[in-house]
């Protein structure tokens, strides 16, 4: 296997500085600061990143959620080496594109394309309550994943197959694909059941086969792809089944309240969902959970003020009826709707992005801004760049193509990876190998060590190695992934700390075959700016409005795509 290692900082050359690194345990600690820096000769006493790195959470993190944070830890641990075997008994080249591409129809981007479709073709009901459930699944994942800030299971050992590259950069616990999975299903049988539903038995029957059989994929998939342990798919689980029982009980009692009491009732929903976005846990790391909720938050506020408005007027009394509208309208219906969503994403987008800055810097004057971690206020900076992509929910129109060709060809689209993809993965796979080096003596030392860089033995993983059929052979590899810390940009100029203390992360990722090892700065996430998080809220309340609302009144002012004339006969 042959190790990779790019250009670093000030020319220095990642070869030639191990070059006369030695085997010395006591080289280990100071050997990356000073590599990198130039100053292998110097005796003078370093503070090593790596070290400081292990404490990452414990300076990041409010005590008591550190705490609880250390005692969740063991579990996601634990369950890993089994993860891999699990793994290795059962991967094949099918397999392996079956669940990348099924995992797709859990994910946020399929939802919210595929959940309008519902208000447009007369299944408005079933749609907001799928709405509902989606994004209270949505929120209070991410909500519990930024709170425990607790990384996916360790690979290697484990080989992580998607399609989604800012998967992998989300927390593990608990898993939102299963969450959503699972309330769907729940909600769907639910309704399938209740005595309301016209559906004969073995169409109800047949339905829920369906139903149960999209769940296993969706969860065990999820367990399959490396993405997620077993703890973080029940947990998950659990969640998301409880909400769905919440929404098809307390669902419809809900709807009637809001829609008696009018405006009070909307504008006390907006406000609990604004505060419930404030109260959202700052995670220890850049993660895009906060993003993800904040769109749901968003639908959520677009949804109940587009329905409550709708049921008011006429146009809520025009029916739907596919055998009288015929199945091209309906098409052309779908296409229209769905234009419409992309196309007011396009402009609101960055109109919001250019104008609300000003506002924000105003707000700031007055002390009234509400700052948040990894996100820049406005009074840092002066313009933000076109067409930012500002979340992963639901995609710009010049990212269809490469969506189409992902589906249609599979193997071109997932990616399998071994080694840390995040800064989760890498604090992770320290502190594991900090603890592996306390329990053990100097022969078992993990192979992450700076002296084996220079022998190319970093990152090296067996996983690929179908023949090891024990758990145990697969803990040997928990930590064993590349990660080494580099001090050098988490210093001002005048060589203090910077405010967050963070040092530069390298990572090391195999390819498939595990023939070549890549070794990469750990890129971090862009620079987030404040208006962003107002900006999605108004974007996907947009969306939502013009799904539930804009959109089907839309229709009866175009001709041929109206339903009104049925309402008439």
């Amino acid at each position: 296997m042959t190790t990779e290692f790019p250009p670093l900082p000030d020319g220095v050359d990642f070869n030639a500085s191990f070059a006369d690194t030695t085997s010395d345990p006591t080289a280990h600690a100071p050997a990356p600061a000073c590599a990198l820096n130039g100053c292998a000769h110097e005796k003078e006493a370093v503070i090593d990143a790596g070290l400081r790195s292990l404490d990452h959470y414990k300076r990041s993190l409010p005590p008591w959620r550190y705490d609880l944070r250390q005692r969740a830890l063991p579990l996601i641990r634990w369950e890993t080496p089994y993860l891999a075997w699990l793994q290795a008994k059962l991967r094949t080249p099918a397999l392996d594109s079956y669940f990348a591409i099924t995992a797709n129809l859990g994910t946020h981007t399929f939802f919210m394309i595929g959940l309008p479709i519902m208000f447009w073709c007369g299944f408005a009901s079933f749609g907001k309550g799928l709405v509902h459930i989606l994004a209270c699944g949505v929120f209070f994942t991410g909500f519990i994943k930024d709170f425990f800030s607790l990384p996916r299971p360790l690979s290697p050992p484990l080989q992580r197959i998607t399609m989604s590259g800012s998967a992998a950069l989300e927390y593990g616990f608990p898993s939102t694909h299963s969450a959503n999975a699972v309330s769907v299903t729940v909600y769907a049988i639910l309704c399938l059941w209740s005595p309301d539903n016209p559906f004969d038995p073995k169409t109800k029957l047949a339905l829920e086969a369906l139903s149960y059989f999209y769940a296993i994929s969706i969860v065990f998939g999820r367990l399959y792809c490396g993405m997620h342990g077993f703890v973080d798919v029940i947990i998950g689980s659990i969640l998301g089944a409880v909400i769905s029982f919440v929404e098809f009980y307390y669902g419809p009692p809900l709807d009637l309240y809001m829609q008696q009491n009018g405006w009070t009732a909307i504008v006390a929903a907006i406000l609990t969902i604004i505060v419930l976005v404030r109260v959202h846990p700052e995670p220890a790391d850049d993660c895009p959970c906060f993003d993800d909720s904040v769109c749901f938050a968003g639908v959520m506020i677009g949804l109940e003020v587009g329905t409550w408005h709708f049921a008011q007027s006429a146009f809520a009394a025009i029916p739907f009826d596919l055998q009288a509208l015929g199945w091209l309208v309906v098409v052309l219906r779908v296409l229209f709707g769905v234009f419409i969503v992309f196309i007011w994403r396009e402009l609101a987008k960055p109109t919001l992005l250019k104008t609300l800055p000003h506002l924000f810097r105003l707000i700031e004057t007055w002390g009234l801004d509400l700052p948040r971690r990894f996100f820049m206020p406005a009074s840092e900076y002066k313009n933000i760049p076109l067409h930012l992509k500002v979340d992963n929910v639901l995609p710009n129109i010049r990212d269809l193509p490469n969506l189409i060709t992902a589906v249609r060809h599979p193997k071109r689209g997932r990616s399998v990876s071994i080694g840390p993809q995040s800064a989760a993965d890498a604090y992770e796979t320290l502190a594991y190998r900090e603890r592996k080096r306390k329990e053990s003596n100097a022969s078992l030392r993990t192979k992450g060590s700076v002296p084996e860089l220079a022998n190319g033995q970093v990152g090296r993983s067996s996983a690929v190695n179908s023949r090891q059929q024990k758990p145990s052979d697969f803990e040997k590899q928990m930590g064993a992934g590349t990660v080494v810390v580099s001090p050098i940009d988490s210093h001002q100029p005048n060589g203090d700390l910077k405010s967050n203390g963070d040092p530069d992360l390298y990572v090391g990722q195999q390819d498939e075959l595990g023939e070549k090892e890549v070794f990469s700065k750990l890129i971090r996430p862009r620079v987030r700016y404040d208006v962003e998080v107002i900006t999605k809220l108004i974007v996907y309340a947009g969306i939502a409005w013009f799904a539930v609302e804009g959109v089907p009144v839309l229709f009866e002012y175009i001709p041929g795509l109206g339903a009104g004339h049925l309402q008439l006969s």
